[in-house]
């Protein structure tokens, strides 16, 4: 066991964090993995918990909550959400294992392996970084034409939505924005305009895009005619997401700096630390076998 109190506190510091992280890791990996195998089996149990009306749950349950759950337990919004869960969780779940094994056990080469994988993270955030800045309007581009990409290949309206298309809605309504760049983004929209074609209606923009009443998550226009008739004064539809979200990124700059420089930092202690204690761990074995 390494003798020196820093490289004591460095360990137990290693091994406390990782820990956790194994503990959340490894959650999110039985849940997605629970998801892909059964997911009939999770929408159930979801609804039985959170509608039933025999549920402890089901006093703090309203109606208008049910309608948005059952909305999110839709077979194909759970089926992508469980594969982001499984590679998130899995990815999380061998570098926190390789730390706290390491530390644990003060084994050298998972130290080693656990910094080495920490600092390829670090630089690949801070080369996203300096790229996103130095070549900022190819990365404008890029960034809107892959968010276009998604609008025009997966969104649509009516029943039976994916992942995408409720994602999209949860931004537009909570941003107060519609599309990419504005409501014309839609009318690329495939499966947005054959839905929109099959209902009769003449629908132009989705719910999500209008001003609306009440919960945002309801998606209840303020004006009904809003989908078929949208205007400056009853939707958003000059005001795109990507220049929205650019806006309150710069007006809250000093946050996102702030949040920034709390995890660059709390990846450089890991990393300080894991080499740390495999030079002490090296340092005790070489006396060690020297005396």
């Amino acid at each position: 066991m390494a003798a020196d109190c820093g490289a004591n506190c460095a360990r137990w510091l290693l091994c406390l964090a990782n820990f956790i992280f194994i503990c959340v890791s490894t959650g999110v990996l039985i849940v997605g993995t629970w998801l892909a195998a059964d997911k009939a089996s999770f929408i159930n149990l979801t609804l039985n918990i959170t509608t039933s009306k025999y549920s402890p749950a089901s006093p703090f349950v309203s109606e208008d909550a049910e309608k948005i759950l059952k909305e999110f337990v839709e077979p194909a919004v759970i089926e992508q959400a469980a594969y982001i869960l499984i590679a998130a969780g899995a990815f999380i779940l061998v570098i926190s294992f390789l730390g706290y094994c390491g530390a644990i056990k003060e084994s050298r080469v998972l130290l080693t392996a656990y910094g080495i994988f920490l600092i390829i993270i670090f630089a690949l955030q801070i080369t996203l970084i300096l790229l996103c800045t130095l070549y900022k309007s190819q990365a404008d581009h890029h960034s809107k034409g892959f968010l276009k990409s998604t609008l025009s290949k997966y969104y649509t309206t009516g029943d039976n939505k994916d992942a995408v298309t409720l994602s999209w809605d949860l931004i537009m309504a909570q941003m107060s924005c519609c599309g990419v760049d504005g409501y014309e983004d839609f009318r690329t929209a495939r499966l947005f305009v054959e839905k929109s074609s099959a209902e009769g209606l003449g629908r132009q923009v989705p719910e999500s895009c209008c001003i609306l009443t009440g919960d945002p998550l309801l998606l209840k226009p303020a004006d009904p005619s809003c989908i078929i008739s949208p205007t400056q004064s009853n939707s958003y539809l000059s005001t795109g997401c990507y220049d929205k979200f650019s806006f309150m990124v710069t007006e809250n700059l000093n946050l996102v700096i702030g949040v920034v420089v709390v995890v660059a930092a709390t990846q450089l202690l890991a990393i300080i630390f894991a080499f740390c204690l495999c030079r002490a761990v090296g340092q005790e074995r070489d006396y060690h076998y020297k005396y």
